[in-house]
């Protein structure tokens, strides 16, 4: 890896690894909240107010975050099946356009979730006692990260660096059999 990426990546890296413990921080503490709200409700029978939409809040920014780390990571949502029979110079140019993609979602996200926050910013929600734009800040905070995420991939495969080479090893077993199958016998599939 080149020496100037280094330390970007290495700051990336530190980055996605506190949101991936905020994101867990997150959903352990809509648990607790969760858990108290039904304790309150059944046992107590008097409900706290603020659970729900608290609970919807933490929901809201778990999922946003996890699913930049998973952009980082490579986990997120894809649908690989073409990847499997492409040379690796096809598979380059489609990682790279899912990339690419992911990055002008992410800027989406950031558009409308600002805009969203400027339309809710002087409401207040009423169980929290905090500004509406706090709903939809998870939604740009997201966007941020995944548009960071997606453009670290996508510089580093310009320049040159091999981060789709572990993704190229992987294959599922039962596509790894028939893969194998063709190279053994390639007129196998003209048989009758």
């Amino acid at each position: 890896m080149s020496n100037n990426l280094i330390p970007v990546t290495n700051f990336l890296a530190r980055l996605s690894n506190a949101a991936l413990w905020l994101a867990g921080g997150g959903l352990i503490l809509m648990t607790v909240f969760v858990a108290w709200q039904v304790f309150c409700r059944y046992v107590l029978n008097d409900s706290p107010s603020w659970t729900e939409p608290g609970s919807v809040m933490l929901m809201s920014w778990f999922i946003f975050l996890g699913a930049a780390v998973g952009i980082r990571e490579n986990n997120h949502l894809g649908f690989d099946v073409l990847l499997y029979v492409l040379p690796k110079s096809g598979k380059r140019v489609l990682r790279m356009i899912s990339d690419v993609v992911i990055l002008a979602f992410g800027a989406g996200m950031i558009w409308y979730g600002g805009a969203l926050m400027s339309l809710t910013w002087n409401t207040t929600l009423p169980s929290l006692g905090i500004s509406g734009a706090f709903d939809y800040l998870p939604l740009a905070g997201g966007g941020v990260l995944a548009v960071i995420f997606s453009l670290e991939r996508i510089v580093l495969r310009l320049a040159g660096e091999p981060i789709d080479d572990v993704l190229d090893e992987i294959l599922p077993a039962e596509i790894a059999v028939e893969i194998e199958n063709i190279n053994a016998d390639p007129n196998a599939n003209l048989k009758v």
